[in-house]
């Protein structure tokens, strides 16, 4: 079975791009591969309604309820004419959307369609076309690196418009390479956020947005498998297919982990075995072994020296989490008499010296220094515990394979 090159869009919104199957930095691919007031916000921000986080696939319940055809859209612009000029009087623009910082005030280049809930009701003029919704996404994506404003407030933005994206997909059916395309721009997009609301942590609002932000990824990625399998031909995969198949076996990851649906065997066992012979989900499902192992040292060395940059994005929450076991594990099994040099910790953690000594701290555990300056820890602790924080993100050693 070999790997399957996208056919060449035709949307006018289309460029030509190769996309690898390893990525190596956060940036978007703006491209379609070749073969194929901030307070406002803020509120917005916590006063979040939950019902409105439902997933793409619910608003296809809903639609299915109302036995709704599918719509071809003709919206030309990336909100409706309508839309814009309701929003406008009711002074209802997020910040991105404001025309020089009017908050009643935007314009078809910045204003994009809000989620909502579909109903019979819509028209086909509410529903934008494939080439816009391109259009649209690659606008989104590019406000990502925005330094302006909190990325918070950034993720906000992004996140409610790329749910309406994906829900006038869902309306009109649309399940071709393309669709195919956006949603792995879509869930690289929830896995960036992943990795970059962890700065966040120290912020009020840090739990419910990053659980909101890993739901939309979740259901992104059924969506996305869904679409793998209608459009395939033959015995072909897609090119990115590996990885992003690898990415459900990660979010498997954590002693805390909630259940994605199926049981993972189960789930495995409807992957094509292609797939499952890849190096990307060979990895996934080794470094799932050496987590439920407790095989700490092989985990953070294959993690530094295979993981692709989104599955380490996936992976960096839980990178702490065996670090603290490694310790544990040195502390109740080294000989009292013989401490453990920092140096050594710092090899075995593969992380920075200057960070093992906080690290240990906020384990419960003292670092004693000698009388020639030399740091280490004694073991045979009693305070050892797990942080009920966040940790700190600390970097971790042998990442030169990619760009961060």
């Amino acid at each position: 079975m070999e790997r399957r090159q996208r056919r060449n869009p035709s949307s006018a919104f289309s460029s030509t791009s190769s996309s690898s199957s390893r990525f190596r930095s956060e940036k978007f691919s703006r491209n379609p591969p070749k073969n194929s007031n901030l307070q406002d916000d803020a509120r917005h921000l916590k006063s979040r309604d939950w019902k409105s986080q439902r997933p793409e696939r619910e608003v296809e319940k809903e639609q299915d309820s109302y036995n709704l055809p599918s719509i071809v859209g003709t919206c030309p612009f990336m909100c409706p004419a309508g839309e814009r000029a309701q929003r406008e009087r009711l002074r209802d623009l997020a910040v991105f959307e404001r025309l020089n910082g009017n908050p009643g005030k935007t314009s078809p280049t910045l204003a994009v369609k809000k989620s909502t809930i579909a109903t019979k009701h819509t028209q086909a003029s509410d529903v934008r076309s494939l080439p816009v919704l391109e259009e649209t996404l690659n606008y989104l994506l590019n406000l990502l690196d925005s330094m302006e404003h909190p990325f918070e407030v950034v993720h906000d933005f992004i996140f409610d418009r790329t749910r309406s994206i994906r829900q006038d997909l869902s309306m009109q059916n649309i399940i071709n390479d393309q669709t195919i395309h956006m949603y792995e721009e879509m869930v690289k997009f929830h896995i960036i956020s992943h990795h970059k609301l962890l700065t966040c942590s120290s912020r009020p609002n840090f739990s419910s947005v990053h659980y909101l932000n890993m739901e939309q990824l979740k259901k992104c990625l059924t969506s996305l498998y869904a679409l793998y399998e209608e459009n395939r031909d033959s015995n072909s995969i897609y090119e990115n297919e590996p990885e992003f198949r690898s990415f459900h076996v990660l979010l498997h990851l954590g002693s805390n982990s909630q259940p994605l649906g199926e049981s993972l065997s189960l789930w495995l066992s409807h992957v094509p075995s292609a797939i499952l012979k890849s190096k990307e989900m060979f990895f996934a499902r080794r470094l799932l072994r050496f987590f439920r192992m407790g095989n700490y040292k092989r985990f953070l060395c294959t993690t530094a020296t295979e993981a692709s940059c989104l599955q380490f994005y996936i992976i960096e929450p839980y990178i702490n989490e065996v670090r603290a076991l490694a310790l544990s594990c040195v502390n109740s099994c080294g000989y009292i008499h013989h401490p453990y040099p920092i140096a050594h910790l710092s090899k075995l953690f593969m992380m920075k010296e200057l960070d093992v000594e906080p690290f240990c701290n906020a384990c419960g555990l003292k670092i004693s220094t000698d009388e020639q300056g030399n740091k280490f820890l004694a073991t045979k602790q009693k305070n050892f515990h797990y942080p009920k924080d966040v940790f700190p993100s600390y970097c971790l050693l042998g990442l030169e394979h990619f760009k961060r």
